[in-house]
């Protein structure tokens, strides 16, 4: 890291989002440490769903312990080697399943977040749409010499989007999905933008009656609670015969369906959930991964969490020849166990580094106060295990923050001090964490 090169873009969302605590959506990479076997494994699966498989796998771990760092990590890695991404945060209105539009809502958001490698913000899906158009036109053209207002010119252009879209009208309400996309070109080719955004619209969940999307776009159904993870499945594949790897989604915040009181609707939930790792893990989708994010209660709480679902139970439970120490990173649970010592002191080192970078000052703390910084960190909350990335990342960069705004302050002066009071991991007990807002995720 001695010549670290990050812009300023990305070392400004670095430090304002862990000093906040928050995951940033771009520069992980500089401040990436540890977790190299679970790193391998995604990238496995990125492989996978490249060559037409599906993967859903679980990242389990205790609040702070970096699991939606980790769900970045995965995201940014999956754009660059050329997927489609999508993200959404589960909350009391985002569900797998509901009778109120829970199911479609999270829908909607994940197709608010589609993203790509150079649309790494979201709302790609015009983008994709046009791009894919945009290199056929481009292929009519050089295999046939014509311009774009020569006859004929259109129909060969529509003769190959057919060829996509006829590849999907044999799955489950895929003759929809292709009447629609093929409605987007004509609006398109006709340069009528009112049938282009209807058919955005209706791919983006947000038709709310069958009528409408009718009058507009000729389909008599629309994307619901009951029917959206079909539409997922048939996106990933259009995306993949359109040229990309396939579709990567990430799901955070499953906690929230833990805290669901309703017996019913929480089962519902998990019904739903089973569905989905079902389709992937037996080969019923096609470049299509999916990961999800969610604390240990979530997983393992007997009266609540998925072990309370018999089916669920038995394919995540751990398998007897699992050891103690040691993780199969190829089952579907992967766990993050807690970053050891010398990963904490990198962390700090990195962290440093983007500090002194952004406020463009030479570095100044050496190792032995980084490692004093921890020791403090770890005597005053009383107990290693309690340690967090979370907790170590926020109190160090406000630090940092203070010393470079305060420069007749020192290093010691400031961790010595009485009223510097790492902030506290574990539970706490004015925090009820089975309320909706139990969880801020790094």
């Amino acid at each position: 890291m001695a010549n670290l090169k990050i812009n300023k873009r990305e070392s400004t969302a670095v430090i304002n989002s862990l000093s906040g605590g928050v995951v940033p959506r771009i520069g992980l990479e500089h401040i990436a440490v540890g977790r190299e076997r679970e790193i391998k494994a995604f990238l496995q699966d990125l492989e996978n769903i490249a060559e037409g498989g599906a993967t859903f796998r679980f990242i389990i771990g205790r609040y702070g312990s970096g699991k939606s760092f980790m769900l970045q990590l995965i995201r940014n890695h999956a754009m660059e080697q050329g997927f489609v991404v999508a993200d959404v945060d589960l909350s009391p209105e985002r569900r797998l399943a509901g009778t109120n539009g829970q199911g479609v809502a999270t829908y909607r958001e994940l197709m608010r977040n589609i993203a790509t490698k150079t649309n790494p913000d979201g709302g790609a899906m015009k983008l994709i749409l046009e791009r894919w158009i945009s290199g056929i036109l481009t292929q009519v053209a050089q295999a046939t010499g014509k311009r774009p207002s020569d006859d004929g010119f259109d129909d060969q252009v529509e003769a190959k989007i057919l060829e996509v879209v006829k590849d999907m009208e044999n799955l489950v309400h895929g003759f929809d999905f292709a009447t629609v996309v093929t409605a987007y070109w004509q609006g398109y080719r006709a340069d009528d933008d009112e049938k282009k955004d209807a058919a955005l619209r209706w791919l983006r969940g947000e038709f709310a009656v069958k009528s409408e999307a009718k009058s507009a776009l000729g389909v008599r159904v629309i994307i619901d609670d009951d029917s959206w993870y079909d539409y997922i499945k048939l996106f990933a594949k259009f995306v993949a015969d359109i040229g990309y790897k396939g579709l990567f989604i990430l799901i955070d915040e499953a906690v929230h369906l833990y805290k669901i009181s309703h017996t019913v609707s929480r089962q519902n939930n998990y019904d739903k959930l089973l569905a989905l790792f079902n389709d992937s893990m037996q080969g019923r989708a096609e470049n299509l991964g999916i990961l999800m994010g969610g604390t240990p209660d979530f997983l393992e709480d007997s009266r609540r969490g998925l072990y309370s679902y018999e089916a669920l139970r038995t394919r995540l439970v751990p398998g007897r020849a699992v050891i103690n120490g040691f993780q199969d990173t190829s089952a579907p649970v992967i766990r993050l166990e807690t970053l050891t010592t010398e990963n904490i002191l990198e962390l700090l080192q990195r962290l440093a580094e983007v500090h002194a970078v952004h406020y463009k000052y030479k570095k100044t703390i050496t190792a032995a106060q980084l490692q004093e910084f921890t020791n403090e960190c770890v005597n005053r909350l009383g107990a290693k295990d309690l340690l967090t990335p979370r907790e170590v990342v926020r109190d160090f960069i406000q630090s940092l923050n203070i010393l470079q705004q305060n420069p007749q302050l020192t290093f010691k002066q400031l961790i010595q001090s009485s009223t510097f009071q790492p902030t506290r991991a574990g539970k706490n007990p004015d925090v009820d964490e089975n309320s909706e807002f139990a969880e801020f995720t790094l």
